[in-house]
């Protein structure tokens, strides 16, 4: 039996009720494996109804130039009560003038006096209201600031270059490197013998990249490809290792260079290193500057004293319980590749001296090109290592001292020079982001990017992956929860998604007006949007999947190894490095977690007790030393592993021994001749090449955690399987547009299917099911972009079946309304109100023209007679179409009936609805869109808008209004 002790997150009043039970509970001596608190089925089932309020999503708060006042911080901060938020992060930023946008005024700035006290006056109304609170330490991304010097910023190497003829005394000052910000600090000055022969031939691949000097694809996709360069043209180098010369000792001061130089034509190479001219982006007024040193304990350290411990100790009683965690954003500052004592770092790091290979990072080619390319590998690691250690490290070192853990987005998307999954070590929540459809980013791979943040949790045994959530560029306003929301969410939950933060809350002081302001980018979700009287019961649903997922760990039958180059981040779980979908799941796992696991009763194990039926290694047949040292150990202690035999090592680290022991580990888990395709047994253990982890697995009888059969690759479905205690909870999502229906094959038996639908709350048993060979068939019905939580938690013979042959409800339409229909609108607004709608049609394409420009509620209302009603029968009433935000709430005779904001728009009237005289009200809201249109042409003080986002000439009208058929239907008894 596994135990597992999860970090537990505090309450504004300190450790959760239930951190309190399992601490209780496990000193009493009994295990629960991997639940974060005790938790009695019973009560799970009630509480998905309305899960506690720590279980509710977060935003980032925007702080838009500094420009928010203290009633607006305490109005949002009630309005995200109101809503079952947990919790927000303050995030100080600029951008509200980008993509051609107006400006805002500007606030105060980040960390001032002024600053400050609404700073207080937040932590404050948060500790009053229960909520959780994260800070990012600065105004924008990339960390950095006003007050940071060009000694303390990222840095570039830089060089010179001259040829001389020797024999001769050379005594001169050599040529200065180009620098940046009147900043230079010379490192060491090399020379070789200057071939006079060099062949043609292609550069170092990728030169600048592999050298940090930028950072990799904004997506972070293929940076395997960091390790690949051209085939090698002979005698291409520039020189054999032994013949470069270290005159590190005869460099003077002002760069000068006395050395007796040996006879034949020499190339000196001048090396120092300046500034990278990287800035912080997006920041609010005058917080601008440079980058601070990610690889410089000493100036974090400066950079904490100066900005962040004065901000942490004015609310010092409400760190680590109100105030929770700190932040900064992602990695967006470019290439650095050195700092102060690198040299140093280089050589404990990696065994060797580094300056005979700098001329490398120059292009030159010292050895050979695979010599060249190894130095730049571990070139690389070392930046990394640094970074990790010396930046999120010592971050998280510091807010410990308060009681505080770390949310950084420091893992990507954007490929800088780090292991993301090492980085995401020193984290608390493990912080991602994922997009909504966006013309920025329209391809999956660039908008999903949470399996790598889910992958930390289950390697680092950490409880929360958090989202950066429904980021976008090009849309204000015109976002549809049902569509461009809740689809990508409910995709990333089945990558482990377990905490939204919603990109983006945007303060917005009463003076600005409405929609008000608001950032360039983002799905705007704040008080000032028209639907947020509804926005509670789109939240609910991201709640309840939230208080679910929290709990227990996701059940994956494979490890993936991803190697050690760096640049190195995961990409999206469709991405599959694993080759294990569909039916199956996997975790990444990097270097460092790798060489602590071991192996229990055949499985491969994390030190927190997390196991894994297999590990699979990359198809770059490249590994360090450490990790194939690991691999034949864990093999010869039961591991099964997958992946071809590596060929080679990419580092010079003990080389040419490390080559030797190398090929010894090789030859032992392959063979010295291994074929395309084959098995080794090494001690208990065995080693599996040329075939994939799925075929692995089915081949071994061992079938799908999931199956969707019937459909091909499963496609247009995805899933997540969580077990908390002994209870075994899918959450299974349709990525159809459409309605569609499905046999869903689970790896259980012997317990009785239920259905969870965090849409209402309903909890239900699945009346359809068969059980044979291990496994479940449920039928599952899905609506537009449907989801569901199947969840095994009741014991059942295993031979048993549903009395049932679907799971899925059907609605015989009775009688449809027709109207005639009065609507109310808001008559503040210009528009005539009550009208009359003969027929439901757009607002766009009413007779009244005043109703095209019309932005917020129409009450729909009309009456009706329903004499066919009978007893012992349940009705619905289906909306049919809902524009253009598609969400509204029905009224009966009086009494709310609910809110409904997804397809088919159907709630149940059965307890309402009389024979005759009904009176219904439907309540309708549609975006902001078409006012805005509306006011494009206005001058400014006739507009009844107001905001700086610029209301662009191709925006056109939405369709808005209820636009049926509205429909009453009976449900089909089985």
């Amino acid at each position: 039996m596994n135990l597992e002790f999860t970090k537990l997150e505090k309450t504004p009043s300190g450790f959760s009720i239930g951190g309190r039970l399992t601490i209780i509970l496990t000193l009493l001596g009994l295990v629960f494996s991997h639940l974060s608190f005790a938790q009695s089925p019973d009560t799970l089932a009630v509480n998905f109804k309305n899960p506690p309020q720590q279980y509710g999503i977060r935003c980032w708060w925007w702080w838009l130039n500094g420009n928010v006042t203290q009633a607006s911080i305490t109005r949002d901060l009630e309005e995200m009560k109101a809503k079952g938020f947990s919790g927000a992060c303050i995030f100080d930023a600029g951008g509200q003038n980008q993509q051609g946008n107006g400006n805002v005024p500007e606030g105060p700035m980040f960390g001032s006096p002024e600053w400050r006290e609404l700073f207080v006056h937040a932590v404050q109304e948060a500790n009053r209201l229960g909520l959780v609170l994260s800070l990012s330490i600065q105004s924008g991304w990339n960390l950095g600031g006003p007050d940071v010097t060009a000694e303390e910023a990222t840095k570039h190497l830089t060089w010179s270059e001259v040829t001389v003829k020797g024999p001769a005394n050379y005594s001169q000052v050599l040529p200065m490197p180009k620098i940046r910000d009147n900043f230079y600090r010379d490192i060491v000055v090399v020379a070789f013998p200057k071939r006079n022969d060099l062949p043609q031939r292609p550069p170092i691949k990728d030169l600048d990249l592999k050298a940090a000097f930028r950072e990799g694809d904004r997506s972070g996709f293929n940076t395997e490809k960091v390790l690949e360069d051209e085939a090698p043209t002979a005698n291409e180098q520039d020189a054999l290792t032994h013949d470069v010369v270290i005159l590190k000792s005869k460099l003077g001061a002002g760069g000068k260079l006395t050395w007796q130089v040996p006879a034949g034509e020499w190339t000196i190479m001048r090396f120092g290193f300046t500034t990278s001219d990287a800035h912080v982006s997006t920041s609010s007024g005058k917080w601008q500057g440079r980058v601070i040193d990610h690889m410089s304990a000493k100036y974090f350290n400066r950079y904490w004293d100066t900005h962040v411990k004065p901000l942490l100790d004015v609310v010092e009683p409400m760190t680590g319980t109100t105030l929770r965690y700190l932040q900064t954003d992602s990695w967006e500052g470019g290439g650095l590749n050195w700092t102060d004592n690198f040299a140093t770092e280089f050589n404990k790091r990696r065994g060797y001296d580094i300056y005979s290979y700098l001329p490398v990072i120059a292009g030159k080619i010292i050895q050979d090109r695979q010599t060249s390319n190894a130095f730049l590998a571990d070139f690389r690691k070392t930046i990394s290592d640094c970074i990790a250690e010396y930046h999120y490290k010592v971050f998280a070192d510091r807010a410990s001292e308060y009681g505080m853990g770390l949310q950084p987005e420091s893992a990507g998307p954007h490929a800088g020079p780090f292991d993301g999954l090492k980085n995401y070590g020193y984290s608390e929540i493990m912080m991602s982001e994922f997009w909504s459809p966006s013309p920025h980013r329209s391809k999956p791979e660039d908008r999903f990017f949470v399996k790598q943040a889910a992958s930390a949790a289950q390697i680092y045994n950490k409880q929360l992956v958090g989202a950066e959530s429904f980021t976008t560029i090009g849309r204000h306003w015109n976002d549809v929860p049902w569509s461009m929301m809740k689809p990508p969410f409910d995709r990333e939950v089945c990558s482990g998604l377990n905490l939204v933060f919603l990109h983006t809350f945007t303060n917005s002081p009463k003076e600005m007006g409405r929609p008000g302001q608001e950032y360039f980018a983002g799905t705007h979700l704040n008080p000032n949007i028209t639907w947020w009287e509804f926005a509670g019961t789109v939240f609910d649903y991201f709640k309840r999947c939230q208080y679910l997922l929290q709990k227990g760990y996701v059940a994956t039958d494979v490890l993936y190894y991803y190697g050690d180059h760096v640049p190195n981040i995961g990409h999206l779980k469709a991405f599959d490095p694993a080759k294990v979908l569909p039916g199956y799941d996997y975790d990444l796992i990097n270097e460092d977690r790798l060489l602590k696991l071991t192996v229990k009763d055949g499985l491969i194990t994390l030190p927190h007790g997390k196991n894994y039926k297999v590990l699979v290694l990359p198809s770059l047949k490249i590994l360090s030393l450490a990790a194939l040292k690991k691999i034949h150990d864990l093999v010869l202690e039961g591991a099964t592993v997958i992946g071809d035999k590596p060929t080679h090592m990419m580092s010079l680290s003990g080389y040419p021994e490390s080559q030797t022991t190398f090929n010894k580990y090789t030859n032992e888990l392959w063979g010295e001749s291994a074929s395309a395709e084959g098995q080794r047994q090494s001690g208990k253990g065995i080693m599996i090449w040329g075939q994939t982890a799925r075929e692995f697995l089915q081949k071994g009888g061992i079938a799908p955690d999931v199956e969707f059969m019937g459909t091909k690759d499963d496609e247009g479905y995805d899933y997540l399987h969580r077990v908390i205690g002994n209870m075994d909870v899918y959450f299974i999502s349709s990525q159809n547009e459409k309605q569609v229906t499905a046999n869903v094959a689970f790896r259980v038996s012997g317990k009785q299917p239920e259905l969870w639908n965090p849409l209402t709350g309903e909890v239900r048993n699945a009346n359809a099911f068969q059980q044979g060979n291990g496994r479940t068939i449920v039928p599952l019905s899905f609506d537009q972009y449907g989801s569901t939580f199947v969840i095994f938690r009741k014991p059942l013979p295993s031979t048993a079946s549903g009395s049932a042959t679907t799971n899925s409800v059907k609605y015989n339409v009775v009688t449809a309304i027709k109207g005639p229909w009065k609507v109310s609108f808001d008559s503040t607004l210009n528009v005539a109100s009550p009208l009359n709608f003969t027929t439901l049609v757009s607002w766009t394409k009413h007779p009244e023209k005043s109703l095209q420009h019309y932005s917020g509620k129409g009450v729909y209302s009309t009456t009706f007679d329903f004499p066919v009603m009978k007893k012992n029968e349940r009705y619905f009433i289906t909306l049919g179409s809902v524009q253009d935000v598609g969400i509204a709430k029905v009224s009966l005779n009086g009494k709310e009936i609910g809110v409904t904001w997804t397809p088919p728009f159907q709630l149940e009237i059965t307890k309402e609805l009389l024979r005759k005289g009904n009176r219904l009200d439907v309540e309708v809201i549609n975006s902001w869109r078409n006012r805005l249109v509306g006011d494009r042409g206005l001058p400014k003080e006739n507009r009844l808008t107001k905001t700086n986002i610029t209301i662009k000439p191709e925006w056109q009208l939405l369709e808005a209004g209820l636009l049926g058929p509205v429909e009453i239907s009976i449900l089909e008894k089985k």
